[in-house]
């Protein structure tokens, strides 16, 4: 299972490098990392997701909890948020196909950033599903490229969880 922590730090030089050297000393990947100042001078947000089951984390929670300049660690995996990341792709468009890509852009909020003889950039910002859901219709034009920023996540004050939205 994808687990999403929190992690505000000091902003300091090397907090990140300990960090994720304490996740490859015990041998896990992070899947994604995001990282940016946070609401108070002086202090980060790390954003990061890290598969493992919910006792390999809570071991992972209690060490980073323990390094200098971590100030609070909060797995978000079962909490209500509002998650979000920002996709650049960059997509083969010839001329006969263009408008089919701008179509769908139009169809996932894509914006469109960039425009040359044969492809298209296209600016995405959502939840990781819609990620995937966009990527999956521009396959057949030819990707390019693809830079993603990782997933951000805040968890949502009114407690409502959209999950249980989709479903019904």
């Amino acid at each position: 299972m994808k687990h999403t922590l929190s992690v505000v730090v000091e902003d300091e030089a090397g907090v990140l490098t300990r960090i994720a050297s304490l996740f490859a000393r015990r041998g896990f990947n992070i899947e994604s990392l995001a990282v940016g100042t946070a609401e108070q001078n002086g202090f980060s947000r790390i954003t990061m997701v890290v598969p493992g089951d919910d006792h390999v984390i809570e071991q992972l929670t209690k060490q980073l909890d323990k390094l200098i300049n971590v100030i609070v660690v909060k797995n978000l995996t079962e909490i209500p948020c509002v998650e979000r990341e920002l996709m650049l792709i960059k997509v083969h468009a010839a001329p006969a196909s263009r408008s089919e890509i701008i179509e769908i852009a139009q169809i996932f909020r894509a914006r469109v950033v960039d425009v040359s003889d044969d492809s298209l950039i296209l600016e995405v910002v959502g939840d990781p599903g819609k990620m995937v859901a966009i990527i999956k219709m521009l396959e057949k034009f030819g990707i390019r490229e693809i830079a993603r920023t990782g997933k951000i996540s805040l968890i949502r004050e009114s407690g409502v969880n959209t999950e249980y939205l989709k479903v019904t």
